[in-house]
Protein backbone atom coordinates (compact mmCIF):
# COMPACT_ATOMS: atom_id res chain seq x y z
CA UNK A 1 0.00 0.00 0.00
CA UNK A 2 2.50 2.50 0.99
CA UNK A 3 4.43 1.10 -2.09
CA UNK A 4 1.93 2.21 -4.44
CA UNK A 5 1.30 5.64 -2.82
CA UNK A 6 4.91 6.57 -2.88
CA UNK A 7 5.06 5.30 -7.29
CA UNK A 8 1.86 7.70 -7.37
CA UNK A 9 3.34 10.15 -5.41
CA UNK A 10 6.50 10.38 -6.84
CA UNK A 11 5.11 11.16 -10.61
CA UNK A 12 2.80 13.72 -8.90
CA UNK A 13 5.98 15.63 -7.12
CA UNK A 14 7.48 15.62 -10.62
CA UNK A 15 4.75 16.98 -12.58
CA UNK A 16 5.06 19.48 -9.98
CA UNK A 17 8.31 20.43 -10.12
CA UNK A 18 7.85 20.34 -13.75
CA UNK A 19 4.91 22.45 -13.64
CA UNK A 20 7.56 25.00 -11.34
CA UNK A 21 10.68 24.82 -13.60
CA UNK A 22 7.86 25.91 -16.73
CA UNK A 23 6.34 28.23 -14.75
CA UNK A 24 9.74 29.96 -13.53
CA UNK A 25 10.63 29.50 -17.25
CA UNK A 26 7.56 32.00 -18.55
CA UNK A 27 8.07 34.21 -15.37
CA UNK A 28 11.43 34.98 -16.39
CA UNK A 29 10.44 35.50 -20.16
CA UNK A 30 7.76 37.89 -18.99
CA UNK A 31 10.12 39.93 -16.77
CA UNK A 32 12.99 39.75 -19.16
CA UNK A 33 10.12 41.32 -22.05
CA UNK A 34 8.73 43.61 -19.72
CA UNK A 35 12.48 44.75 -18.85
CA UNK A 36 12.93 45.29 -22.56
CA UNK A 37 9.91 47.11 -22.69
CA UNK A 38 10.69 49.33 -20.22
CA UNK A 39 13.99 50.47 -22.23
CA UNK A 40 12.48 50.36 -25.43
CA UNK A 41 9.23 51.93 -24.64
CA UNK A 42 9.63 54.99 -22.79
CA UNK A 43 11.76 56.77 -26.06
CA UNK A 44 9.00 55.61 -27.75
CA UNK A 45 6.23 56.92 -25.34
CA UNK A 46 7.99 60.44 -24.59
CA UNK A 47 8.13 61.09 -28.34
CA UNK A 48 4.32 60.20 -28.32
CA UNK A 49 4.01 62.34 -24.99
CA UNK A 50 6.18 65.33 -26.35
CA UNK A 51 3.83 65.04 -29.50
CA UNK A 52 5.45 63.35 -32.25
CA UNK A 53 4.18 61.51 -35.03
CA UNK A 54 3.99 58.15 -33.37
CA UNK A 55 5.30 56.16 -36.54
CA UNK A 56 8.06 58.47 -36.03
CA UNK A 57 8.31 57.49 -32.45
CA UNK A 58 8.41 53.67 -33.24
CA UNK A 59 10.65 53.67 -36.12
CA UNK A 60 13.45 54.59 -34.22
CA UNK A 61 13.66 51.68 -32.18
CA UNK A 62 12.50 48.98 -33.95
CA UNK A 63 15.41 48.62 -36.48
CA UNK A 64 18.15 48.50 -33.46
CA UNK A 65 15.71 46.05 -30.97
CA UNK A 66 14.74 43.77 -34.45
CA UNK A 67 10.87 44.10 -33.93
CA UNK A 68 10.23 43.52 -29.82
CA UNK A 69 8.21 46.55 -30.06
CA UNK A 70 5.99 44.80 -32.56
CA UNK A 71 5.86 41.64 -29.93
CA UNK A 72 5.01 44.51 -26.47
CA UNK A 73 2.73 46.58 -28.55
CA UNK A 74 0.23 43.66 -29.44
CA UNK A 75 0.48 42.52 -26.34
CA UNK A 76 0.33 45.63 -24.69
CA UNK A 77 -3.55 46.36 -26.79
CA UNK A 78 -3.74 49.88 -28.75
CA UNK A 79 -0.75 52.02 -28.92
CA UNK A 80 -1.80 54.59 -25.98
CA UNK A 81 -2.50 52.22 -23.70
CA UNK A 82 1.01 50.74 -24.20
CA UNK A 83 2.78 53.80 -24.34
CA UNK A 84 0.88 55.16 -20.69
CA UNK A 85 1.62 51.58 -18.88
CA UNK A 86 5.31 51.85 -20.15
CA UNK A 87 5.82 55.31 -19.24
CA UNK A 88 4.12 54.37 -15.40
CA UNK A 89 5.99 51.11 -15.49
CA UNK A 90 9.45 52.78 -16.18
CA UNK A 91 8.47 55.48 -13.93
CA UNK A 92 8.53 52.92 -11.27
CA UNK A 93 12.01 51.01 -12.01
CA UNK A 94 14.08 53.47 -13.99
CA UNK A 95 13.12 56.55 -12.44
CA UNK A 96 16.61 58.33 -14.26
CA UNK A 97 18.26 56.20 -16.68
CA UNK A 98 15.70 56.24 -19.50
CA UNK A 99 14.85 59.86 -18.83
CA UNK A 100 19.06 60.67 -20.00
CA UNK A 101 19.08 58.47 -23.33
CA UNK A 102 15.59 60.00 -24.07
CA UNK A 103 16.79 63.47 -23.97
CA UNK A 104 19.58 62.66 -26.58
CA UNK A 105 17.54 60.62 -28.89
CA UNK A 106 14.91 63.78 -28.54
CA UNK A 107 17.43 65.64 -29.21
CA UNK A 108 19.57 64.28 -32.71
CA UNK A 109 15.70 63.49 -33.89
CA UNK A 110 14.90 66.73 -34.15
CA UNK A 111 18.05 68.08 -34.87
CA UNK A 112 18.47 65.86 -37.33
CA UNK A 113 16.44 67.18 -40.38
CA UNK A 114 17.09 70.95 -39.12
CA UNK A 115 20.78 70.38 -39.48
CA UNK A 116 20.37 69.53 -43.54
CA UNK A 117 18.14 72.12 -44.53
CA UNK A 118 19.05 74.59 -42.42
CA UNK A 119 22.08 75.50 -45.20
CA UNK A 120 19.55 75.78 -47.44
CA UNK A 121 16.82 77.83 -45.34
CA UNK A 122 19.42 80.38 -44.33
CA UNK A 123 20.96 80.84 -48.01
CA UNK A 124 17.25 82.08 -48.59
CA UNK A 125 17.39 84.46 -45.27
CA UNK A 126 20.55 86.02 -45.14
CA UNK A 127 19.69 89.38 -46.84
CA UNK A 128 16.54 89.60 -44.80
CA UNK A 129 18.93 88.92 -42.14
CA UNK A 130 21.41 91.13 -42.51
CA UNK A 131 18.60 93.47 -42.86
CA UNK A 132 17.30 92.72 -38.75
CA UNK A 133 20.76 92.86 -37.90
CA UNK A 134 21.40 95.81 -35.80
CA UNK A 135 18.49 97.46 -36.24
CA UNK A 136 18.76 97.43 -40.03
CA UNK A 137 21.74 99.97 -39.70
CA UNK A 138 24.20 98.88 -42.78
CA UNK A 139 28.01 98.13 -41.67
CA UNK A 140 30.91 100.50 -42.80
CA UNK A 141 34.28 99.90 -42.65
CA UNK A 142 36.15 102.87 -42.21
CA UNK A 143 40.43 103.32 -41.60
CA UNK A 144 42.06 106.38 -40.19
CA UNK A 145 45.34 107.44 -42.70
CA UNK A 146 47.58 110.18 -42.53
CA UNK A 147 51.37 111.41 -41.51
CA UNK A 148 53.15 110.33 -38.35
CA UNK A 149 51.34 113.22 -35.36
CA UNK A 150 48.74 114.08 -37.68
CA UNK A 151 46.52 113.34 -34.49
CA UNK A 152 44.62 110.37 -35.60
CA UNK A 153 44.13 107.95 -32.86
CA UNK A 154 43.73 112.02 -30.46
CA UNK A 155 40.77 112.62 -32.89
CA UNK A 156 39.31 109.28 -33.14
CA UNK A 157 39.72 108.76 -29.21
CA UNK A 158 38.15 112.11 -28.38
CA UNK A 159 35.14 111.06 -30.94
CA UNK A 160 34.66 107.50 -29.46
CA UNK A 161 34.76 109.23 -25.74
CA UNK A 162 32.01 112.45 -27.11
CA UNK A 163 30.00 109.18 -28.76
CA UNK A 164 30.20 108.01 -25.00
CA UNK A 165 32.45 104.61 -26.10
CA UNK A 166 34.48 104.94 -23.33
CA UNK A 167 33.59 105.89 -19.81
CA UNK A 168 34.91 109.14 -17.60
CA UNK A 169 36.22 106.54 -15.53
CA UNK A 170 38.23 104.86 -17.62
CA UNK A 171 39.23 108.32 -19.45
CA UNK A 172 40.26 109.87 -16.47
CA UNK A 173 42.38 107.02 -15.67
CA UNK A 174 44.30 107.75 -18.80
CA UNK A 175 44.46 111.56 -18.09
CA UNK A 176 46.05 111.07 -15.30
CA UNK A 177 48.70 107.54 -16.34
CA UNK A 178 49.90 110.42 -19.66
CA UNK A 179 50.38 113.49 -17.21
CA UNK A 180 52.73 110.83 -15.04
CA UNK A 181 54.27 110.11 -18.20
CA UNK A 182 55.11 113.70 -19.35
CA UNK A 183 52.36 113.22 -22.42
CA UNK A 184 49.13 114.84 -20.85
CA UNK A 185 47.94 115.76 -24.54
CA UNK A 186 48.09 111.95 -25.54
CA UNK A 187 45.18 111.06 -23.53
CA UNK A 188 42.77 110.48 -26.10
CA UNK A 189 45.26 108.74 -28.38
CA UNK A 190 45.31 105.87 -25.43
CA UNK A 191 41.97 104.86 -26.30
CA UNK A 192 43.16 103.40 -29.40
CA UNK A 193 46.46 102.83 -28.42
CA UNK A 194 46.60 100.17 -25.73
CA UNK A 195 50.30 98.60 -25.99
CA UNK A 196 52.80 99.84 -23.69
CA UNK A 197 55.28 100.11 -26.55
CA UNK A 198 52.85 102.57 -28.76
CA UNK A 199 52.46 104.57 -25.83
CA UNK A 200 55.82 104.73 -24.65
CA UNK A 201 56.68 105.73 -28.50
CA UNK A 202 53.63 107.98 -28.57
CA UNK A 203 52.87 106.52 -32.39
CA UNK A 204 50.49 104.16 -33.28
CA UNK A 205 52.32 100.85 -34.88
CA UNK A 206 49.63 98.08 -35.42
CA UNK A 207 46.04 98.65 -36.33
CA UNK A 208 43.65 99.17 -33.53
CA UNK A 209 40.22 98.19 -34.38
CA UNK A 210 37.28 99.10 -32.10
CA UNK A 211 33.50 99.85 -33.62
CA UNK A 212 30.81 102.80 -32.73
CA UNK A 213 27.24 103.48 -33.78
CA UNK A 214 26.25 106.73 -35.73
CA UNK A 215 22.29 107.28 -36.67
CA UNK A 216 22.50 105.33 -39.51
CA UNK A 217 25.28 103.01 -39.62
CA UNK A 218 27.03 100.76 -37.73
CA UNK A 219 30.90 101.77 -37.93
CA UNK A 220 34.36 99.38 -37.84
CA UNK A 221 36.78 101.55 -36.75
CA UNK A 222 40.40 100.99 -37.87
CA UNK A 223 42.99 103.33 -36.59
CA UNK A 224 46.32 102.65 -39.02
CA UNK A 225 49.86 103.84 -38.39
CA UNK A 226 50.96 106.58 -39.61
CA UNK A 227 54.81 106.52 -39.39
CA UNK A 228 56.08 104.65 -42.61
CA UNK A 229 58.19 101.86 -40.55
CA UNK A 230 54.64 100.96 -39.94
CA UNK A 231 53.46 101.25 -43.73
CA UNK A 232 52.82 97.17 -44.15
CA UNK A 233 50.20 97.11 -41.11
CA UNK A 234 48.58 100.61 -42.49
CA UNK A 235 48.57 98.41 -45.84
CA UNK A 236 46.65 95.79 -44.05
CA UNK A 237 44.39 98.09 -42.19
CA UNK A 238 43.22 99.64 -45.64
CA UNK A 239 42.96 96.76 -47.65
CA UNK A 240 40.04 95.85 -45.51
CA UNK A 241 37.94 99.67 -45.29
CA UNK A 242 35.42 100.12 -46.98
CA UNK A 243 35.59 104.07 -47.00
CA UNK A 244 38.44 106.03 -45.36
CA UNK A 245 39.05 109.58 -43.42
CA UNK A 246 42.47 111.41 -44.02
CA UNK A 247 44.26 113.21 -41.17
CA UNK A 248 46.34 116.17 -41.97
CA UNK A 249 47.95 118.58 -39.48
CA UNK A 250 46.73 122.22 -40.12
CA UNK A 251 49.85 123.86 -37.59
CA UNK A 252 52.08 125.78 -40.61
CA UNK A 253 55.36 123.59 -41.43
CA UNK A 254 53.45 120.30 -40.37
CA UNK A 255 51.00 120.10 -43.36
CA UNK A 256 53.73 120.73 -45.37
CA UNK A 257 55.99 118.52 -44.09
CA UNK A 258 53.47 115.96 -44.42
CA UNK A 259 52.12 116.50 -47.82
CA UNK A 260 55.78 116.61 -49.45
CA UNK A 261 58.33 114.23 -50.71
CA UNK A 262 59.26 111.89 -47.81
CA UNK A 263 55.80 112.65 -45.96
CA UNK A 264 53.04 109.99 -45.94
CA UNK A 265 49.96 111.44 -46.51
CA UNK A 266 50.13 111.32 -50.33
CA UNK A 267 51.53 107.86 -49.91
CA UNK A 268 48.52 107.11 -47.97
CA UNK A 269 46.18 108.58 -50.14
CA UNK A 270 47.61 106.95 -53.19
CA UNK A 271 47.31 103.32 -51.11
CA UNK A 272 43.82 103.72 -50.20
CA UNK A 273 42.49 104.73 -53.74
CA UNK A 274 44.58 101.58 -54.93
CA UNK A 275 43.04 99.51 -52.95
CA UNK A 276 39.69 100.43 -53.64
CA UNK A 277 38.62 103.11 -51.48
CA UNK A 278 36.82 105.87 -53.17
CA UNK A 279 35.15 107.95 -50.66
CA UNK A 280 37.42 110.01 -48.19
CA UNK A 281 36.52 112.44 -45.65
CA UNK A 282 39.89 114.76 -44.80
CA UNK A 283 39.79 115.81 -41.59
CA UNK A 284 41.94 119.12 -41.58
CA UNK A 285 43.12 119.02 -38.39
CA UNK A 286 44.78 120.84 -35.47
CA UNK A 287 42.26 124.16 -36.81
CA UNK A 288 42.51 126.10 -33.25
CA UNK A 289 46.22 126.60 -33.46
CA UNK A 290 45.84 128.71 -36.29
CA UNK A 291 42.70 129.90 -34.88
CA UNK A 292 40.81 128.62 -36.95
CA UNK A 293 41.76 130.69 -40.24
CA UNK A 294 39.35 130.36 -43.61
CA UNK A 295 42.98 131.09 -45.73
CA UNK A 296 44.68 128.22 -43.92
CA UNK A 297 41.89 125.82 -44.24
CA UNK A 298 41.21 126.90 -48.09
CA UNK A 299 45.31 126.40 -48.86
CA UNK A 300 45.61 123.24 -47.36
CA UNK A 301 42.03 122.09 -49.08
CA UNK A 302 43.14 123.37 -53.26
CA UNK A 303 46.66 121.77 -52.73
CA UNK A 304 44.87 118.07 -51.23
CA UNK A 305 41.92 118.40 -54.18
CA UNK A 306 44.83 118.70 -57.06
CA UNK A 307 46.57 115.96 -55.72
CA UNK A 308 43.94 113.73 -54.59
CA UNK A 309 41.63 114.47 -58.16
CA UNK A 310 45.00 113.02 -59.51
CA UNK A 311 44.80 110.04 -57.21
CA UNK A 312 41.99 108.89 -59.31
CA UNK A 313 39.17 110.37 -56.32
CA UNK A 314 35.76 112.34 -57.78
CA UNK A 315 35.54 115.73 -56.65
CA UNK A 316 32.29 114.89 -55.16
CA UNK A 317 33.76 111.72 -52.93
CA UNK A 318 36.10 114.13 -51.18
CA UNK A 319 34.69 115.39 -48.14
CA UNK A 320 36.44 118.24 -46.13
CA UNK A 321 36.23 119.11 -42.91
CA UNK A 322 37.76 121.76 -40.19
CA UNK A 323 38.27 119.61 -36.70
CA UNK A 324 40.28 119.77 -33.39
CA UNK A 325 40.69 116.32 -31.87
CA UNK A 326 41.77 117.88 -28.55
CA UNK A 327 39.22 120.46 -27.87
CA UNK A 328 36.93 117.94 -29.55
CA UNK A 329 35.61 120.39 -31.73
CA UNK A 330 33.33 119.61 -34.69
CA UNK A 331 33.69 115.90 -34.36
CA UNK A 332 30.38 114.53 -32.50
CA UNK A 333 28.27 117.92 -32.80
CA UNK A 334 29.07 120.68 -35.24
CA UNK A 335 31.17 123.67 -34.13
CA UNK A 336 30.38 126.78 -31.49
CA UNK A 337 33.27 128.54 -31.74
CA UNK A 338 32.60 132.00 -33.66
CA UNK A 339 35.88 132.03 -35.73
CA UNK A 340 34.51 128.70 -37.34
CA UNK A 341 30.52 129.21 -37.61
CA UNK A 342 31.58 132.59 -39.23
CA UNK A 343 32.51 130.64 -42.45
CA UNK A 344 31.65 127.20 -42.34
CA UNK A 345 28.61 125.79 -42.08
CA UNK A 346 28.90 122.33 -43.07
CA UNK A 347 28.53 119.15 -41.13
CA UNK A 348 30.69 117.74 -38.57
CA UNK A 349 33.14 114.55 -39.07
CA UNK A 350 30.19 112.52 -37.27
CA UNK A 351 27.64 113.69 -39.65
CA UNK A 352 30.19 112.91 -42.55
CA UNK A 353 30.55 109.61 -41.90
CA UNK A 354 27.34 109.01 -41.31
CA UNK A 355 26.38 110.09 -44.95
CA UNK A 356 28.83 107.40 -46.18
CA UNK A 357 27.39 105.43 -48.79
CA UNK A 358 27.95 101.40 -47.60
CA UNK A 359 29.48 99.86 -50.65
CA UNK A 360 27.38 96.29 -52.27
CA UNK A 361 28.64 93.35 -50.41
CA UNK A 362 28.95 90.33 -52.20
CA UNK A 363 26.67 87.84 -50.41
CA UNK A 364 25.94 85.73 -53.35
CA UNK A 365 29.58 84.61 -54.00
CA UNK A 366 31.40 81.63 -52.41
CA UNK A 367 32.68 81.91 -49.12
CA UNK A 368 35.92 83.90 -48.77
CA UNK A 369 37.75 84.97 -45.56
CA UNK A 370 41.69 86.57 -45.46
CA UNK A 371 43.60 85.65 -42.09
CA UNK A 372 44.59 89.01 -40.37
CA UNK A 373 45.54 87.16 -36.69
CA UNK A 374 46.00 83.57 -35.53
CA UNK A 375 45.84 83.01 -31.83
CA UNK A 376 45.15 79.96 -29.10
CA UNK A 377 42.08 80.02 -27.25
CA UNK A 378 40.55 78.39 -24.22
CA UNK A 379 39.41 75.04 -24.30
CA UNK A 380 40.47 73.01 -27.80
CA UNK A 381 40.59 74.66 -31.23
CA UNK A 382 42.35 77.84 -32.04
CA UNK A 383 40.78 81.39 -33.22
CA UNK A 384 41.05 83.22 -36.56
CA UNK A 385 40.39 86.74 -37.03
CA UNK A 386 39.77 88.68 -40.59
CA UNK A 387 37.31 90.05 -42.84
CA UNK A 388 35.10 88.40 -44.53
CA UNK A 389 35.00 89.33 -48.47
CA UNK A 390 32.44 87.45 -49.85
CA UNK A 391 29.42 85.20 -48.76
CA UNK A 392 28.55 83.97 -45.50
CA UNK A 393 29.13 81.40 -42.64
CA UNK A 394 27.46 79.60 -40.04
CA UNK A 395 28.43 77.90 -36.77
CA UNK A 396 29.36 73.79 -37.87
CA UNK A 397 30.01 74.86 -41.05
CA UNK A 398 33.62 73.17 -43.04
CA UNK A 399 36.01 75.42 -44.42
CA UNK A 400 39.23 75.07 -46.57
CA UNK A 401 42.33 76.61 -45.51
CA UNK A 402 44.32 77.75 -48.70
CA UNK A 403 47.58 77.67 -49.49
CA UNK A 404 48.01 74.72 -46.41
CA UNK A 405 44.90 72.73 -48.45
CA UNK A 406 43.77 71.98 -44.94
CA UNK A 407 39.70 71.26 -43.91
CA UNK A 408 38.78 72.49 -40.48
CA UNK A 409 35.18 73.25 -38.75
CA UNK A 410 34.14 76.76 -37.32
CA UNK A 411 32.59 76.06 -33.69
CA UNK A 412 31.50 79.72 -33.07
CA UNK A 413 31.75 82.85 -34.56
CA UNK A 414 32.76 85.63 -32.24
CA UNK A 415 31.51 89.60 -33.76
CA UNK A 416 32.47 93.00 -32.08
CA UNK A 417 32.78 90.41 -29.17
CA UNK A 418 29.07 89.07 -29.45
CA UNK A 419 28.49 85.51 -30.21
CA UNK A 420 26.84 84.60 -33.23
CA UNK A 421 25.49 81.95 -35.49
CA UNK A 422 25.88 83.26 -38.66
CA UNK A 423 27.73 86.11 -40.32
CA UNK A 424 28.21 87.80 -43.92
CA UNK A 425 30.68 89.63 -45.87
CA UNK A 426 31.96 92.84 -44.98
CA UNK A 427 31.95 91.82 -41.08
CA UNK A 428 35.15 91.43 -39.09
CA UNK A 429 34.90 88.67 -37.24
CA UNK A 430 36.71 86.47 -34.78
CA UNK A 431 36.24 82.05 -36.00
CA UNK A 432 36.91 79.59 -33.26
CA UNK A 433 37.99 76.16 -35.45
CA UNK A 434 38.74 72.88 -34.60
CA UNK A 435 40.15 69.98 -36.76
CA UNK A 436 43.31 71.30 -37.73
CA UNK A 437 46.73 72.01 -36.56
CA UNK A 438 47.18 75.68 -35.45
CA UNK A 439 50.85 75.39 -37.17
CA UNK A 440 49.25 75.09 -40.40
CA UNK A 441 47.55 78.38 -40.46
CA UNK A 442 49.59 81.70 -40.45
CA UNK A 443 48.83 85.58 -41.35
CA UNK A 444 47.54 86.17 -45.15
CA UNK A 445 46.08 82.43 -45.56
CA UNK A 446 42.64 82.46 -46.92
CA UNK A 447 39.84 80.52 -45.79
CA UNK A 448 36.90 79.63 -48.79
CA UNK A 449 34.05 77.22 -49.19
CA UNK A 450 35.95 73.74 -49.78
CA UNK A 451 33.43 72.93 -53.10
CA UNK A 452 34.94 76.49 -54.31
CA UNK A 453 38.36 76.66 -53.45
CA UNK A 454 40.17 79.77 -53.75
CA UNK A 455 42.90 79.27 -56.52
CA UNK A 456 46.92 79.14 -55.25
CA UNK A 457 49.78 80.10 -57.82
CA UNK A 458 52.96 81.51 -57.84
CA UNK A 459 52.90 83.13 -61.30
CA UNK A 460 50.53 85.48 -62.34
CA UNK A 461 50.18 88.55 -64.60
CA UNK A 462 48.69 91.67 -63.24
CA UNK A 463 48.09 95.15 -64.79
CA UNK A 464 50.26 97.59 -63.18
CA UNK A 465 49.97 101.20 -62.51
CA UNK A 466 53.88 103.05 -61.31
CA UNK A 467 53.88 105.69 -59.05
CA UNK A 468 57.00 108.00 -58.11
CA UNK A 469 60.10 105.74 -58.67
CA UNK A 470 63.41 106.79 -58.84
CA UNK A 471 64.85 103.46 -60.63
CA UNK A 472 63.52 102.06 -63.65
CA UNK A 473 61.77 98.85 -63.45
CA UNK A 474 63.57 96.35 -65.93
CA UNK A 475 63.11 92.15 -65.67
CA UNK A 476 64.06 90.28 -62.93
CA UNK A 477 63.43 93.69 -60.47
CA UNK A 478 62.93 92.38 -56.69
CA UNK A 479 59.41 93.36 -55.27
CA UNK A 480 57.50 93.34 -52.05
CA UNK A 481 53.86 91.93 -53.02
CA UNK A 482 51.44 93.22 -50.34
CA UNK A 483 48.21 91.02 -50.81
CA UNK A 484 45.29 91.43 -48.21
CA UNK A 485 47.07 90.43 -44.87
CA UNK A 486 50.00 89.00 -47.00
CA UNK A 487 53.23 90.53 -48.00
CA UNK A 488 55.16 88.08 -49.70
CA UNK A 489 58.43 88.76 -51.73
CA UNK A 490 58.75 88.62 -55.29
CA UNK A 491 60.72 89.58 -58.45
CA UNK A 492 58.92 91.04 -61.67
CA UNK A 493 59.60 88.07 -64.20
CA UNK A 494 58.27 89.26 -67.20
CA UNK A 495 57.71 93.01 -68.75
CA UNK A 496 54.36 91.90 -71.38
CA UNK A 497 53.48 95.33 -72.47
CA UNK A 498 52.75 99.34 -71.80
CA UNK A 499 49.29 100.47 -72.20
CA UNK A 500 47.47 103.53 -72.54
CA UNK A 501 46.56 105.01 -69.67
CA UNK A 502 42.67 105.37 -70.27
CA UNK A 503 41.65 103.69 -73.33
CA UNK A 504 44.07 100.51 -72.17
CA UNK A 505 45.46 99.98 -75.55
CA UNK A 506 48.72 98.59 -75.95
CA UNK A 507 51.20 101.04 -76.51
CA UNK A 508 54.22 98.62 -76.85
CA UNK A 509 55.23 95.50 -76.11
CA UNK A 510 58.41 93.55 -74.44
CA UNK A 511 59.07 97.04 -72.92
CA UNK A 512 62.96 96.72 -72.00
CA UNK A 513 62.17 98.96 -68.27
CA UNK A 514 59.12 100.69 -67.38
CA UNK A 515 59.35 103.88 -65.57
CA UNK A 516 57.19 106.15 -63.19
CA UNK A 517 53.59 106.71 -64.14
CA UNK A 518 53.22 103.91 -66.89
CA UNK A 519 50.45 101.29 -66.89
CA UNK A 520 51.78 98.03 -67.72
CA UNK A 521 51.05 94.39 -68.10
CA UNK A 522 53.73 92.12 -66.16
CA UNK A 523 54.36 88.48 -65.03
CA UNK A 524 55.40 88.54 -61.13
CA UNK A 525 56.65 85.13 -59.41
CA UNK A 526 56.55 84.72 -55.67
CA UNK A 527 58.42 83.15 -53.28
CA UNK A 528 55.84 80.95 -51.76
CA UNK A 529 52.36 79.93 -53.03
CA UNK A 530 49.78 82.92 -52.54
CA UNK A 531 45.71 82.25 -52.71
CA UNK A 532 44.62 84.87 -55.84
CA UNK A 533 41.37 85.93 -57.03
CA UNK A 534 41.22 87.31 -60.63
CA UNK A 535 39.45 90.89 -60.40
CA UNK A 536 37.32 90.92 -62.76
CA UNK A 537 35.54 87.79 -60.01
CA UNK A 538 36.07 89.61 -56.77
CA UNK A 539 37.41 93.01 -56.84
CA UNK A 540 38.66 92.84 -52.88
CA UNK A 541 40.27 89.63 -53.85
CA UNK A 542 42.08 91.05 -56.54
CA UNK A 543 43.84 94.03 -55.70
CA UNK A 544 47.62 94.17 -54.87
CA UNK A 545 50.74 96.97 -54.40
CA UNK A 546 54.00 96.39 -55.10
CA UNK A 547 56.59 98.22 -52.26
CA UNK A 548 60.89 98.01 -52.99
CA UNK A 549 63.25 99.85 -50.27
CA UNK A 550 60.35 101.13 -47.83
CA UNK A 551 57.94 102.95 -50.75
CA UNK A 552 55.55 101.76 -52.15
CA UNK A 553 56.15 101.58 -56.05
CA UNK A 554 53.17 100.33 -58.13
CA UNK A 555 49.63 99.05 -57.67
CA UNK A 556 47.75 96.44 -59.55
CA UNK A 557 45.10 94.12 -60.31
CA UNK A 558 45.31 90.37 -61.10
CA UNK A 559 44.64 89.65 -64.51
CA UNK A 560 45.51 86.04 -65.19
CA UNK A 561 46.30 83.41 -62.82
CA UNK A 562 49.36 80.80 -63.68
CA UNK A 563 48.59 77.42 -62.23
Amino acid sequence: MLHIVSSHVVPTLENTILLTSGQRKAAKRDVSLSKLDSEVLPKVARMTVSGKKQTMGFDVPSAGENGIVNVSMRRGGSPENATLSTVSEAAGKHPETPSKGLNGDELSTVSTPGRSSGKARQMINIKAELEKRQGGKPLLNLVVIGHVDAGKSTLMGHLLYLLGNVNKRTMHKYEQESKKAGKASFAFAWVLDETGEERDRGVTMDVGMTKFETNSKVVTLMDAPGHKDFIPNMITGAAQADVAVLVVDASRGEFEAGFEAGGQTREHALLVRSLGVTQLAVAVNKMDQVNWQQERFQDITSKLGNFLKQAGFKESDVFCIPTSGLSGENLATRSSVPELISWYSGPSLLEQIDSFRPPQRCIDKPFRMSVSDVFKDQGSGFCVTGKIEAGFIQTGDRILAMPPNETCTVKGITLHDEAMDWSAAGDHVSLTVTGMDIIKINVGCVFCDPKEPIRVCTRFRARILLFNIEVPITQGFPVLLHYQTVSEPATIRKLISVLHKSSGEVLKKKPKFLNKGMNAIVEIQTQRPVSLELYKDYKELGRFMLRYVGSTIAAGVVTEIKE
